[in-house]
């Protein structure tokens, strides 16, 4: 209902948004937020559509309809002044009618949402369109909507948030997107923007498209016709409108124009990305997501998507989230079992992009629930039940992955062989920069499931890892000397460019770090009850 503020049921007297963030930040941790630029909610917007007040006063106040309250004067009070005396349907459409200018009073007058369409996969609807009924389409390509929008999430920024998960980024066009959006957070330093492109299908072009697929949003406009025709006027949002749809139907065919290495080695040696044109953001990798059922399955599927990123080393990867987990089970809290979930999260940490963990899946939490039940199931019996009750106790956190004297739940959340694992995993990731950021090779890989080489050579680091999960490998065209495994500490002397990994059981793993980058091996590791990583 209102963009510029923060809803008053996440804040208290003691502990406002901006404690959180400063809270955050002293224990070296960045916050990512979630912000929707493309719809609101269906009970207007305090500045694009002002229809209601709501009351707060009493628990009752946040979860009950009759705390709304008309505003005296409103297009919604204008145009029905017997509102509160409506059925819920009535009432229903009411909203939606000014919102899209239905009634004939001409409401919507300034056009900061879109007609009433309802979008369609796969079809130009999908940005113009609204997805679901309480998700109404605002007018993004509006320059009024766009400065509004940009002007209320810069101040987040200004605050010390330091990222962006874009929501539903795909039912907003990228030429839109890439001239009225993202420069306006182009000059914050070290800002990431990351995008859910929500693509639930098991190729990397999405349905047949590229307007829709995750690897299009993280290009630039190249094409001369694209690249200087965003009016900034409010009466040209018609003709932005008007080029956004002929741009998405431009581009949604399966012509995939793009062939970046920005993340593969040549050979083993790491090269400096080219970055002139990308438009600075990333996306989640849906594809991979719909495809890790099994840890193979994703990593062959990147290994094929790669070259259509800008650079994929910037992917947001999960197994699963709060909406879908992977195709196989995709209405369902994910139902692989602790030995593939082992597995899939040495490839997360391992592999190229920014491991995502859903909360609860270090211990399989909800495994196998059903996770959007409807609004008639009890929350507690769905895939998004409350996790709370899993942390509480106590615990003396010194860094991370590293604590003492845990208590209560948490000690047993903490002490699971996955959450062990996990934390394991997290160690071996922060000590070695060719995991964090380097790009890959597979070419110099043989005799192996799944591995690759990774290599970071920038700022004064040269970080080189060779990775085999689940299965050995043997690995070619090495630099020479002394390798350490991050897992186990066991060392190899690499004499002609070649090193062997024996044979691994499923979800073990191993990482040979060469040590001319300075890897003197990982202390204090934490032990994996003789699980995994053994």
């Amino acid at each position: 209902m209102d963009f510029s503020t923060i809803d008053v049921r996440y804040e208290s007297d003691d502990a406002t948004f901006q404690d959180l963030i400063d809270a955050c930040h002293e224990k070296g941790i960045k916050l990512i937020q979630d912000v929707v630029w493309n719809h609101t909610g269906n009970f207007g917007e305090a500045y694009l559509c002002p229809m209601f007040t709501k009351e707060y006063n009493t628990i009752q106040d946040l979860a009950s309809p009759s705390s709304m309250k008309v505003i005296p004067g409103s297009e919604l009070d204008q145009a029905y002044p017997n509102y509160d005396n409506l059925g819920g349907s009535a009432q229903f459409q009411a909203r939606l009618n000014i919102m899209q200018g239905i009634h004939t009073s001409g409401h919507n007058s300034n056009h900061y949402y879109h007609d009433a369409e309802i979008a369609t996969y796969g079809q130009v609807t999908e940005q113009t369109g609204s997805i679901e009924g309480d998700c109404r389409d605002t007018n993004t390509e509006n320059p009024a909507v766009a400065e509004y929008i940009t002007n209320a999430y810069k101040e987040y920024v200004d605050m010390g948030v330091d990222g962006f998960r874009l929501d539903t980024e795909k039912h907003i066009n990228r030429w839109t997107l890439n001239h009225a959006y993202f420069p306006a957070f182009a000059s914050y330093d070290k800002f990431y923007i990351f995008g859910e492109v929500c693509a639930r299908w098991n190729q990397y072009v999405n349905e047949g498209g590229l307007s829709d697929s995750p690897f299009f949003y993280t290009w630039k406009e190249t094409d001369s016709k694209w690249t200087n025709n965003w009016g900034t006027s409010p009466s040209s949002w018609s003709q932005n409108f008007t080029n956004s749809k002929a741009h998405f139907s431009e581009y949604n065919n399966g012509n995939v124009p793009y062939n970046s290495t920005n993340a593969k080695l040549n050979g083993v040696t790491y090269h400096t990305p080219d970055y002139s044109q990308a438009n600075g953001t990333g996306v989640i990798d849906f594809t991979m997501h719909w495809n890790f059922y099994t840890a193979n399955s994703a990593f062959s599927t990147a290994l094929g998507e790669d070259h259509a990123f800008n650079d994929s080393t910037w992917n947001v990867v999960y197994v699963d989230s709060h909406d879908y987990s992977p195709n196989e089970c995709q209405d369902f809290r994910y139902t692989g079992g602790q030995e593939a979930w082992a597995e899939n999260m040495d490839l997360m940490f391992t592999f190229r992009g920014i491991p995502c963990v859903y909360y609860g899946s270090e211990i399989m939490f909800q495994e196998g629930k059903k996770i959007d039940a409807g609004t008639t199931a009890a929350l507690s019996t769905t895939g998004r039940a409350y996790f709370g009750d899993n942390i509480t106790g106590s615990v003396t956190a010194t860094d991370f992955g590293k604590y003492t004297n845990a208590s209560g739940n948490v000690q047993s959340t903490l002490g699971h062989p996955l959450a062990k694992h996990l934390q394991q995993l997290n160690q071996i990731r922060r000590a070695i920069p060719a995991l964090q950021k380097g790009q890959y090779n597979t070419s110099n890989v043989s005799n192996s499931n799944i591995g690759f080489i990774r290599r970071y050579t920038a700022n004064g680091v040269d970080s080189l890892a060779c990775v085999a999960i689940s299965g050995g490998a043997t690995f070619t065209g090495l630099p020479n000397g002394t390798y350490i495994d991050a897992v186990t500490g066991d060392q190899k002397t690499v004499s002609n460019g070649t090193l062997t990994v024996s044979s691994l059981g499923k979800a073990n793993m191993r990482g040979y770090v060469c040590c001319a980058s300075g890897f003197k091996g990982i202390s204090g590791r934490i032990g994996s009850n003789g699980t995994y990583l053994k």
